[in-house]
């Protein structure tokens, strides 16, 4: 989830009943859909001792600090360790795992019943993930081919809010309500759902 720590383990099996010794560096970097690097976040190298068909797992802990700032929209991060098996003629091994990271959710709630020609109010909550306030905070909502941008207060770390939004729908059938919630620190959450508008 975007705003916490990222927590992976690297599994390492020695299929073999001889001993081995496996070097591995390990890389992080964030990403752009097209895969094309941004930043790199984390670098590190360990060697591991592997007896007669024994496995070992490697942790690997990327903090909210070192990737927080790099992360473009579209929230990538790829991972690869590259194992090299010593006192072989150069056996490599290279694992890689792109990893995209959930957005804060946006919770919409919407009465039971919304008939048309008739108020009905909507619960949108919205939350920073982060361990670290959030101000200059908008909400984008579009209904009925209409925007409406609305000013949020600063939110503390982890906050959950709410507001409330009043509309009447001007005829029945299926609408769609579309909430884009965007920080100083992250842009463009977005939530979605279709409300099912009743004849008067």
């Amino acid at each position: 989830v975007f705003g916490r720590d990222i927590n992976l383990i690297l599994v390492l099996n020695n299929l073999s009943s001889d001993r081995k010794t496996v070097k591995v560096d390990m890389s992080a970097s964030t990403i752009l859909y097209t895969r094309r690097t941004v930043t790199e976040i984390l670098k590190a190298t360990t060697s591991v001792e592997l007896g007669s068909k024994q496995g070992k797992h490697i942790r690997v802990k990327i903090p909210y600090a070192h990737y927080g700032k790099y992360l473009t929209t579209d929230k990538r991060i790829q991972v690869t360790a590259l194992c090299e098996v010593m006192r072989t003629h150069g056996l490599k091994l290279l694992v890689e795992k792109t990893i995209i990271l959930e957005d804060t959710n946006i919770i919409i709630k919407v009465p039971r019943r919304i008939v048309k020609n008739k108020a009905a109010t909507l619960e949108i909550s919205y939350a920073n993930p982060l361990p670290e306030p959030v101000s200059r905070c908008v909400l984008l909502v579009t209904l009925m081919n209409q925007q409406v941008k609305i000013n949020l207060a600063r939110l503390a770390p982890r906050e959950r809010s709410k507001i409330y939004f009043e509309f009447t729908p001007r005829r029945s059938g299926p609408l769609q309500l579309q909430v884009d919630f965007s920080c100083d620190k992250f842009s463009h959450v977005k939530g979605f759902v279709t409300i099912a508008v009743a004849p008067s």
